[in-house]
C-alpha cells in the first residue's frame, strides 16, 4: 500500500496531471452514461469534422469562412436528401428480399452439408448437421421477430428519425459556423495554465480529424467500388453487399474475413460453384488487396501507427462498451491513450539518480 500511495503522490503532485485526469474522467463519464442520449450530438460532431476539412480547403483558396461553411453544408444536405429518397429505400428493399430468401438458403445449405457425413463420417455426423441448422433457424426466427418489433414501433421510430433529421443538420451547421466560439467557450472553464491538456488535445484533435475523414472516405470508396464491380458481375444485392464491405473496413484484420461470408453465400445460391462464383471471390480479393495496400495507407498515412494487438484490443474493449460507435472510434480512442502516455510527465527519483555519483565520490 505504501508503494501505491507513494506512486500516486509522485504522479499527482503536478497540477497539470490533475487537470488532464479530471478532463479525461469527465469525458469518459459523459460518453458512458449519456452516450445514447447524445447520439445526435456525436453524429453532428463527426459530420462537422468531415466537412471542416472541406471548409479549410475553401479558406486556403481565399474564400471567406462563412461562404465555405454554407457551400459545404448545402453539399451535405444534398447528400442527405439523396440518401433518404434513393439509397435508404433501395437498401431496405434488398434487406427485405434477402430476409425472405433466407429460409430457402438455409434448406439448400443443409442439403449440401448433409453430404459431408457420408464422405467424412469420423469428423461430422448427420445429428451434428441438424443441430447446427436448428440453431441457425432459431437465430433467423429471432431476426424475423426483431424486424416485426421494428415494424410495430415504426411510428415511434419515425418520430425519432424526424427529430434527428432536424437536430443533426442544425448541430452540423453551428459546429462549423461557430467552431472557434465553442472551443473558446469550453476553454474558459479550464484553469489558465492547462498546457498538458492542450498538448494532448492538439495531438488527439489532429489524429481524430485525420482518422474520421480518412476512414469515411475509405468506407465510401470501397462501398462504391464494390457496388460497381458486383453490379458488372450481376451479383444480387450488390448495393447491400457493397455497404457491408464498406463498413467492414472499420474492423481491421477481421472485417474483411467476416464480409466474405455473405458474399460467398449469395454468390453460391445464385450460381452454385461455377465460374461466376470464382470470379466474385477473385474480384472481392482484389478489392481487399487494393484497399489494404493502396487506399488505406494513402488516406490514413497521417494517423498514428498502432500495433495490431493494440488495434484489436481497442476494438474489443470499446466495441463492448459502446457497440458500433465504439468500433468506429476504437482507433481514435486508442490514439487518445497513446497521446496521454506520450505527454504524461515522467517523474524521476532524484535520490536514485545521484546514488552512483555519491558512490564514485566515496571511492575516490
Amino acid at each position: 500500500m505504501q508503494l501505491i500511495k507513494a506512486w500516486f503522490e509522485r504522479q499527482f503532485n503536478n497540477p497539470q496531471v490533475v487537470i488532464l485526469t479530471v478532463l479525461l474522467l469527465t469525458a469518459f463519464a459523459v460518453v458512458y452514461f449519456l452516450g445514447r442520449m447524445l447520439i445526435p450530438f456525436f453524429a453532428g460532431l463527426i459530420i462537422a469534422y468531415l466537412l471542416d476539412g472541406v471548409v479549410k480547403q475553401f479558406t486556403k483558396r481565399g474564400m471567406p469562412r462563412f461562404l465555405g461553411v454554407f457551400i459545404s453544408f448545402m453539399f451535405f444536405m444534398l447528400l442527405l436528401f439523396f440518401s433518404i429518397f434513393w439509397l435508404v429505400p433501395l437498401l431496405t428493399k434488398q434487406v427485405t428480399q434477402l430476409v425472405q430468401q433466407l429460409p430457402t438458403m438455409i434448406s439448400e445449405a443443409q442439403n449440401l452439408l448433409l453430404q459431408l457425413p457420408e464422405e467424412y463420417p469420423r469428423f461430422i455426423s448427420e445429428e451434428q448437421v441438424h443441430e447446427i441448422f436448428s440453431v441457425i433457424r432459431g437465430e433467423v426466427g429471432k431476426l424475423a421477430q426483431n424486424i416485426l418489433a421494428i415494424s410495430a414501433a415504426s411510428v415511434i421510430g419515425l418520430i425519432t428519425l424526424l427529430v434527428y433529421l432536424i437536430i443533426v443538420p442544425l448541430l452540423v451547421f453551428f459546429f462549423l459556423k461557430d467552431k472557434e466560439i465553442i472551443l473558446n467557450w469550453f476553454a474558459g472553464f479550464l484553469p489558465r495554465d492547462h498546457s498538458l491538456a492542450a498538448q494532448v488535445w492538439d495531438d488527439v484533435n489532429m489524429q481524430i480529424a485525420n482518422y474520421i475523414r480518412g476512414k469515411t472516405w475509405e468506407i465510401i470508396i470501397v462501398w462504391v467500388m464494390t457496388f460497381l464491380v458486383f453490379t458488372l458481375l450481376k451479383l444480387q444485392y450488390a448495393m447491400l453487399l457493397g455497404l457491408i464491405v464498406g463498413f467492414s473496413v472499420l474492423i481491421p484484420y477481421i472485417g474483411a474475413a467476416v464480409a466474405t461470408i455473405p458474399i460467398a453465400l449469395v454468390a453460391y445460391f445464385q450460381w452454385g460453384l461455377g465460374s461466376e462464383f470464382i470470379w466474385i471471390l477473385v474480384a472481392y480479393a482484389i478489392i481487399q488487396a487494393l484497399d489494404g495496400n493502396v487506399l488505406a495507407p494513402l488516406l490514413l498515412a497521417e494517423v498514428v501507427d498502432i500495433h495490431p494487438v493494440g488495434v484489436i484490443t481497442a476494438i474489443l474493449v470499446f466495441g463492448g462498451l459502446w457497440g458500433f460507435w465504439g468500433i468506429f472510434f476504437a482507433i481514435p480512442l486508442a490514439t487518445v491513450i497513446q497521446a496521454v502516455i506520450k505527454a504524461w510527465p515522467v517523474q524521476t527519483d532524484i535520490s536514485v539518480c545521484h546514488e552512483p555519483q555519491a558512490l564514485s565520490e566515496e571511492g575516490e
